[in-house]
């Protein structure tokens, strides 16, 4: 009968300091098995609460000042088989990875996206996420396969059909070098017009621009919504956030800062595609190189984007969140130590 009362005591006495450090702020674990009396968690579980705080073990925790509640993602769909170029890159003649025809990276992508939205949102119950696809000259057939899919789930989406004529006064048909491009290069400048100026009427926070050969993890999009409200709280600016850890930046020895995100390392990069996660604001501060994105072939394509890295934060994840689907020899393609078959089968519709 002793030991009964000595032992409610003791949990009477635990629980109220429990309450004292939850109130005081504080955050205790118990070190025979990482447990959380505070949170109730573990600590190997997600200690983080969206739009409220970051933890992590053992450095603790940071009041998010910058909130996230509303995404818009926008597509770049090109399906088209009008070239002959189903299977092969932009301006290029190598084969993708795996030899699919393009719209099954197109499928396979949205697909990914659609898992890893519904992930996001068992932690961001209150986010607004909307799925903009532009298409620029895919046929009926994979319009409709495409609908199908976008259907199936339970998140706004909208599927924009790009007219081949559109933007067509102001996109410059040679490039910086004055050499005439390619039907296809302007029909992708054409279409990262025209996702640009949705932002003014589409989107309210932030925007993801993705290239629709890029098959995300199923935490992809958590992981860098977590990350976005942290380490923007942290530098008390908006950043740029790249899903994919991209061979080329491996080819130089550039300096480079490491930021903790949410469940990965983020290092800070000076180049991307166009393939990223900003604001709305930033992208309104940098219009003119968004737009000039669209208008004229640079060499490179991104050298517009580049140019705000040196003023931005700009980061990419270590391991990656997403592959790139270009030819497996290719420095822009495929990240290193990455489980490429698996993202691959996963997404299979």
């Amino acid at each position: 009968m002793k030991i009964s009362k000595k032992k409610n005591k003791t949990k009477f006495f635990k629980k109220l300091f429990v309450k004292l450090c939850r109130k005081m702020g504080y955050e205790i674990i118990d070190q025979n098995d990482l447990f959380i009396p505070t949170l109730g968690q573990y600590a190997n579980q997600n200690l983080s609460t969206a739009n409220h705080q970051s933890i992590t073990i053992p450095l603790g925790k940071i009041d998010i000042i910058r909130k996230v509640n509303d995404l818009t993602i926008i597509i770049r769909s090109y399906t088209s088989t009008e070239v002959d170029k189903s299977k092969v890159m932009l301006d290029q003649n190598k084969d993708r990875i795996f030899k699919n025809s393009k719209i099954e990276y197109t499928l396979r992508t949205i697909n990914s996206l659609i898992k890893s939205c519904n992930n996001a949102l068992k932690d961001f119950k209150n986010l607004n996420i909307k799925l903009l696809i532009t298409d620029d000259n895919s046929s009926k057939e994979n319009l409709q396969l495409i609908k199908a899919l976008m259907s199936k789930s339970q998140l706004k989406y909208k599927i924009i059909n790009i007219d081949k004529d559109e933007f067509e006064e102001i996109i410059n048909k040679n490039d910086e070098n004055g050499k005439e491009i390619s039907l296809a290069m302007i029909s992708n400048m054409r279409n990262i017009l025209k996702s640009v100026f949705l932002t003014k009427t589409e989107a309210n926070d932030l925007v993801y621009f993705v290239e629709d050969d890029y098959l995300h993890n199923e935490n992809a999009i958590s992981e860098m919504l977590f990350t976005y409200e942290k380490i923007a709280s942290q530098l008390e600016r908006e950043i740029f956030l790249c899903p994919a850890d991209y061979p080329y930046l491996y080819k130089k020895v550039d300096n480079t800062r490491i930021l903790l995100g949410h469940k990965r390392h983020w290092r800070t990069v000076n180049e991307t595609l166009i393939t990223f996660l900003t604001s709305k604001k930033m992208i309104l501060k940098y219009w003119e190189n968004f737009v000039s994105l669209g208008t004229i072939r640079h060499h490179p394509m991104e050298k517009k984007l580049h140019e705000i890295y040196e003023k931005e934060f700009c980061l990419s994840p270590i391991p990656s969140l997403a592959m790139h689907a270009t030819n497996v020899n290719s420095a822009y393609g495929i990240p290193p130590n990455y489980n490429w078959r698996k993202n691959w089968e996963d997404n299979k519709i």
